[in-house]
């Protein structure tokens, strides 16, 4: 009980919505607290609010999307399992198709980091609850850095991991404070060998996009760090095919929010009119296309792994990208973002974690798989954050 406890106590003089809660369910949590048993027993872990908790209500990111859960999804279930206590749910952005964590109807939370800012999304409230100290976990899902771009914006540590590509573009995961709960919530054990890891700077998704010096200086930092640890470390450049593989995510994307129902905001109403707009020769093209992009960058770099800067720049304030035209709107989020989702492209495992002692935000940086396990994308990520 005593973990209960805690979060309940750290709570006190909060409101459930400013520390990144849709919903909290005391009673449950108390309850589950008193019979949990494995190897996760006692630790609070929120499930993001795309994720199905039974007898809570699922929001989806909107009030006009509320239903309550019948069952629990299968994160839920495996956490439930190995002894861990859901208390409740964490906000996301609509059908968590932003960047950024604005519920429609709902609480937009604020960083704790950068008040008054976005603290990324679509794990917004996942990032806000384990940033503020509320809990040392949150689970949370990432289709496109959802996982690793609130991580950044707060400073903490974001995992994707491998996921098969047959799945679709999303993975779920964790934000935590450190690397050694990352890897105790999936099983891993981090050792590695030498690997070849090639360092880009510039933008990938959004090549006129400006990175900011503090962000670059973190990479650069992370990759004098690998080297001194005995790897290879090489810089490397966008392959002129990039444009031609971001038209693969935005497509895969857009057929996605086709699927979407209802009354919407304006920028995810904007994503299913293109996904409907789309014919069946481009869906079933960029599928094809996908299967050959983990080769493709393979091939042009030669690397183990990729490290990036995570962000481009510092998370802008709140509204500062839901305020423009849709189309807009998305353009922006690419270039706040301009690396992430390369991997959920091509299945690879991927980590964000800061890389210096900077306050209030440190830079953090993105390391991801091209040819290494998991557990080798925490190992050197271990290598790289102070």
């Amino acid at each position: 009980m005593r973990g209960v406890d805690n979060f309940f106590s750290a709570l006190e003089g909060v409101s459930p919505a400013a520390a990144g809660f849709t919903h909290l369910d005391p009673a449950a949590a108390r309850a589950q607290a008193e019979s949990a048993h494995g190897d996760l027993a006692g630790l609070v872990v929120p499930a993001k609010d795309l994720n199905n908790v039974a007898g809570m209500p699922t929001g989806l990111g909107s009030t006009l999307r509320v239903h309550l859960a019948e069952a629990d999804d299968p994160v839920v279930r495996m956490l439930r399992e190995r002894g861990a206590v859901v208390p409740g749910k964490t906000a996301t952005s609509e059908l968590g198709l932003t960047a950024y964590c604005e519920p429609v109807g709902g609480v937009a939370p604020h960083n704790p980091c950068l008040p008054g800012c976005t603290p990324g999304g679509s794990s917004g409230g996942a990032a806000v609850a384990v940033a503020r100290g509320i809990v040392a976990a949150a689970q949370g899902s990432d289709g496109g850095g959802s996982l690793r771009v609130p991580a950044a914006a707060c400073g903490l540590v974001g995992f994707k991991p491998a996921h098969d590509r047959r799945d679709g573009l999303a993975a779920t995961g964790f934000l935590t404070r450190d690397l050694a709960l990352t890897a105790r919530l999936h099983g891993l054990d981090p050792e590695a060998g030498r690997v070849r890891v090639g360092l880009l700077t510039e933008p990938l998704f959004a090549p006129r996009a400006d990175v900011d010096t503090r962000w670059e200086r973190g990479a650069r930092l992370a990759a004098e760090r690998l080297a001194d640890a005995g790897h290879e470390v090489v810089e490397v450049s966008r392959p002129e095919a990039t444009d031609e593989v971001f038209d693969v995510f935005r497509v895969l994307l857009l057929s996605g929010a086709a699927q979407a129902t209802g009354p919407a905001s304006p920028v995810v109403a904007d994503l299913r009119r293109r996904g409907l707009a789309l014919t069946d020769a481009q869906v079933t093209g960029a599928v094809a296309r996908r299967a050959r992009i983990a080769e493709l960058y393979r091939h042009a770099w030669g690397v183990d792994a990729l490290l990036t800067p995570t962000l481009a720049y510092d998370p802008p304030a709140l509204g500062a990208f839901s305020r423009l035209a849709p189309a807009d709107d998305f353009d922006a989020q690419t270039a706040w973002t301009p690396w992430g989702s390369l991997f959920n492209l091509t299945g690879g495992a991927a980590v964000s974690v800061p890389v210096d002692a900077a306050r209030p935000l440190p830079a953090s940086v993105q390391i991801g798989s091209f040819t290494l396990s998991d557990a080798a994308v925490l190992a050197l990520a271990a290598q790289v954050t102070p």
